[in-house]
């Protein structure tokens, strides 16, 4: 492949993207910032892959495999726009065309951060593999591998804070078979030195628990601020991270496990390490973890952050109740528990209450009714729980991913009715008007959905 490019800024390709700067470079080609000019000069991702133009086969693979990213629609994934075809000075060149996340990857935040002489918190870290865990979860659903874990390959949104991850490594995978095929070698592995387990840098397996594995040593590597080969032993072939971290018995044990050099040894799904994030001694008290919501540790304020949701969803901007340590924990009021359930890191929050010291509050005792009195009636009218029930039915005839749905539909309705921001909500009648128009947002989106709309 030849080092040389005749993509420049200012050059335009398909007189669609007009290119504004190299982003970088690899084994497979370069990647380059542009601008949509059908769209508004919206800024979008050209990745180029040179060494397959000349493999038929992988051409076809090429297909398949932008067919599988390009329906992914996860809020933390970029959208895979287009596979493009074209010709650079008579040569045939194929571009994969994706959303631009603005935003730092957490090598670059943790590098500026060790200019400070700091590394990422055990809180931080936690919360991040809480909102990994769950793209993750997507991703293997669609029986898709990421491959390619590692801190350069997660960015930090500048908009809300949130993780996106990039890069994915299964299309690298089919350059690198198509560079086999036409030169009879490749010395390009796929996946990161360090941060891929062995059967998939030595052998090319890959399943869920490599990317797990791979998440874990990202978790190291941010905690310790140290590569990953400073934190493994090749003597004994077994990871001395211990010796430079210290943190909660229960994530060590989550890590040594995701860490296992064998991977039927290792968590098989990210659900399994989520669930195990949980510290078991926090039973007793998941009910009320799960209704709690928690300030970004990385200083995201609450009323920029998305919310989750279960069927019968409703906006909550709650009170603050707890404010220590400059890290403030928010509680949905209490009335509100009944029939609200945003939830948003609850192991994360299980973690931090423990790690910072801190007391739940007591839950205030409900009123005892005798057989002969009837408790006041505070429930919501029967008529707007079963348009939530229609709400929720019409999400699932479309197999949209709750999360997802919800998070769509509160970006929508804070954007058409930002005055609302931080305002509390309860069943109380004097919401009833805020909570229709959530409502009016809901079903406006599912009737675009069932149209054939995209979210």
């Amino acid at each position: 492949m030849s080092n040389s490019s005749l993509l420049t800024p200012g050059s335009t390709l398909e007189k669609r993207y007009r290119i504004l700067r190299e982003l970088g470079r690899g084994g497979f080609g370069r990647t380059y910032l542009a601008e949509d000019i059908n769209r508004y000069n919206e800024h979008c991702v050209l990745k180029e892959f040179s060494p397959v133009v000349h493999s038929p086969k992988a051409a076809e693979l090429f297909d398949r495999e932008a067919s599988m990213l390009y329906h992914l629609q996860h809020p933390q994934i970029p959208r895979f726009r287009e596979l493009l075809r074209t010709d650079l000075g008579g040569n045939p060149s194929l571009f994969l065309v994706q959303d631009y996340i603005k935003g730092q990857t957490y090598e670059e935040i943790l590098i500026s951060r060790q200019q400070q002489g700091k590394n990422f918190s055990e809180a931080e870290v936690t919360q991040l593999l809480f909102q990994l865990l769950p793209v993750l979860e997507y991703i293997h659903s669609k029986n898709l591998i990421h491959r390619d874990i590692s801190p350069d390959n997660i960015i930090q949104h500048d908009a809300d804070k949130l993780p996106f991850l990039i890069d994915f490594g299964s299309v690298k995978q089919i350059a690198a078979n198509a560079v086999l095929q036409f030169n009879g070698q490749s010395d390009t592995a796929i996946g990161k030195q360090g941060y891929s387990p062995a059967e998939q840098m030595r052998l090319g397996k890959v399943s869920a628990a490599s990317d797990l594995y791979a998440l874990a040593v990202t978790a190291l590597v941010l905690l310790s601020g140290k590569k990953p080969q400073k934190l493994y032993d090749i003597n004994n072939k077994a990871w001395d991270w211990r010796s430079h971290v210290s943190v909660s018995s229960n994530l060590a044990t989550v890590l040594d496990r995701m860490l296992a050099e064998q991977p039927g040894d290792r968590y098989q799904s990210a659900k399994e390490v989520r669930e195990a994030l949980k510290d078991p001694k926090l039973s007793h008290i998941g009910s009320i973890i799960s209704q709690m919501v928690t300030m970004n540790f990385v200083g995201r304020p609450f009323k920029n952050t998305t919310q989750t949701a279960t069927s019968n969803h409703t906006p909550v901007n709650p009170n603050p109740q707890i404010v220590k340590n400059n890290n403030i924990f928010q509680l949905i009021p209490w009335k509100t528990l009944g029939s609200l359930s945003v939830v948003l890191l609850p192991g994360m929050l299980a973690f931090s209450v423990v790690k910072s010291g801190f007391t739940l509050p007591k839950l205030p005792e409900l009123p005892k009714f005798s057989s002969r009195q009837q408790p006041p009636d505070t429930s919501l009218e029967e008529a707007e729980i079963i348009r939530q029930e229609k709400i929720g039915k019409r999400r699932k005839n479309l197999n949209i991913n709750q999360d997802i749905f919800y998070q769509k539909v509160d970006e929508l309705y804070y954007n058409k009715y930002p005055e609302l921001q931080g305002r509390s909500l309860t069943e109380k009648p004097e919401d009833a008007e805020i909570r229709r128009k959530w409502y009016e947002v809901a079903e406006d989106l599912l009737d675009k959905l069932e149209k054939g709309g995209e979210l």
